[in-house]
């Protein structure tokens, strides 16, 4: 047992088996068969998804990130005339890639998504990766963060900002299923998105 002292020896270190508790720590593997009619922008398509969820990474946030993807997939059409890949990045596995990212057939990255409330120094270097970059933030400290950052935001012209309503996005959490099959209307500036048994409605704020 974790810290537990040995009969007749000497009690083991308590951070090498944290280390090694983390070592072992594995994302769970999620799948998600995602259904897009985004009328507001004329695009529809079947998306196979597999979301990889960090230890760390609650189900609110791995289905935030299901959100961004939904809400930019047009742009695979728009800005790549649908040659590219849009996909999900590392995330929180990976500081240098984002939660979301839409590539071109070069490579290119010509969009990066993050979601939550990230440092100004990961986004700034963002921006000078990528074409353009959205971020979603969702908790309720969002406000508290905004105020913040804001003015340390307003150099990039390729960011943007959106706020998730946080009553929104903990909903999304009852559709978190290790297989998922969703649908996803976006229309007038809002998405609905569900399975056989439950329906959000998210309309997100810009704030940037």
């Amino acid at each position: 047992m974790l810290g537990a002292a040995r009969r007749g020896g000497h009690r083991p270190h308590a951070s090498r088996f944290i280390q090694a508790d983390l070592m072992a720590l594995k994302s769970t593997i999620f799948k998600a068969n995602l259904q897009i009619a985004d009328i507001d922008n004329n695009y529809y398509a079947d998306h196979a998804l597999t979301l990889a969820r960090h230890p760390s990474e609650t189900d609110e946030r791995m289905m935030v990130r299901l959100v961004a993807l939904a809400l930019q997939a047009h742009k695979l059409q728009s800005v790549c005339s649908g040659d590219g890949t849009l996909a999900f990045g590392a995330g929180l596995s990976d500081p240098d890639e984002p939660d979301v990212w839409l590539r071109d057939f070069t490579g290119r990255t010509r969009l990066w998504i993050e979601v939550g409330q990230p440092e100004d120094k990961p986004l700034l270097k963002a921006c000078g990766k990528a074409d353009e970059v959205v971020l979603y933030c969702f908790s309720s400290a969002a406000e508290v963060w905004w105020k913040g950052i804001q003015t340390k935001l307003t150099r990039p012209k390729n960011l943007s900002v959106w706020r998730v309503p946080t009553a929104q996005s903990q909903a999304l959490s009852a559709l978190a299923q290790r297989s998922m099959q969703l649908q996803a209307t976006l229309q007038e500036g809002q998405l609905t998105l569900g399975d056989e048994k439950t329906t959000v409605d998210i309309e997100c704020m810009r704030w940037l």
